[in-house]
């Protein structure tokens, strides 16, 4: 049977041999695959520390997020105690005009009934005189 292409047989030498053959079949893959602009990159995220800068810039912007969120429910529960503040105002302020209302309203109750009970007595009096 035949061998497929990618397989190559490796002379017996020492580990450190092996993994520069490796290492160098990795390279040519990478310039197969990736045109030179982002084999520069992938060169320079070998190099340095991606991860970590990745991390560091993801966290402060998960740290601005969460500082705009806060910032942003602040504001929106301060106006929603304001507007609940203002209603009590308004309510307590239409519960005193209509308690008002109601006092003026009996006081006109009792004058009527007490001139009921003139106008009864008058007519009680003026029926017995006849």
């Amino acid at each position: 049977m035949e061998k497929p292409s990618l397989e190559i047989n490796l002379p017996d030498t020492h580990e450190e041999g092996k993994l520069y053959v490796v290492d160098s079949l990795n390279n040519l893959n990478k310039l197969n695959v990736c045109p030179d602009e982002s084999q520069h990159a992938l060169d320079e995220e070998e190099n340095s520390d991606g991860i970590g800068e990745n991390t560091a810039g993801s966290n402060i912007r998960n740290q601005n997020l969460f500082f705009v969120t806060f910032i942003l429910t602040l504001i929106i529960s301060l106006a929603l105690v304001s507007f609940v503040i203002f209603l009590i105002i308004q309510t307590r302020s239409k519960l005193d005009q209509i308690s008002s209302r109601l006092i003026f309203e009996k006081k006109n109750i009792e004058d009527l009934k007490k001139m009921h009970n003139m106008l009864l007595k008058h007519l009680n009096w003026s029926g017995i005189k006849e």
